[in-house]
């Protein structure tokens, strides 16, 4: 069996990504690694320090906690991803700007907290899309819009169309079939 070094690097390279609004609450918070911050307590006081360091900086890097912190704001949103210390500043940019860029398409441009509360369902599907148990999956908008966008447009369509076969609807779900 082979153990990696903390020096190596690991396909785990995201330990968290959390949202705070401008008060330091959170919106939404995924932690990939349960031994980091193992309880709801630890959690949120890691959030807390992490905020109290960067919600009046105008840096975009932070390393506290033996962590490295990329993050950005906009509006009343402050926007996080956490790293080990060894992580590469650059791949973890790339994450926080690709789940930035997603979240201004879908949102509208109206990145802030009401619209982010708003839409939280796609907010979330588009953090899955980026990354999944820290391990990076995409870092390109565009390909996450398109993958959220096929399940946004698919999944109500099935519903319509068990919806029009249980009524009896069939000119209904002759016509969706054909937008399918």
């Amino acid at each position: 069996m082979h153990c990696s070094t903390p020096d190596e690097p690991s396909l785990y390279t995201v330990k968290a990504v959390f949202i705070l609004d401008n008060d330091g609450n959170r919106l939404l918070s995924k932690y990939y690694d349960p031994e980091l911050y193992p309880t709801m307590k630890d959690q949120k006081n890691f959030e807390s320090n992490v905020f109290s360091k960067t919600h009046k900086a105008d840096n975009e890097i932070a390393f506290l906690e033996g962590m490295t912190i990329v993050y950005k704001s906009s509006i009343d949103l402050f926007f996080y991803v956490v790293g080990s210390a060894q992580e590469n500043e650059l791949m973890l940019m790339s994450v926080l700007n690709c789940l930035f860029d997603s979240l201004s398409h879908i949102l509208r441009k109206n990145v802030e907290r009401r619209c982010l509360l708003d839409n939280m369902e796609g907010v979330f599907l588009v953090v899955d899309e980026i990354i999944d148990g820290g391990v990076i999956l995409e870092s390109d908008p565009q390909q996450v819009l398109q993958k959220v966008n096929y399940r946004h447009m698919s999944e109500p369509a099935y519903g319509f169309v068990l919806f029009d076969y249980i009524t009896g609807n069939l000119e209904a779900q002759t016509d969706r079939s054909q937008l399918l």
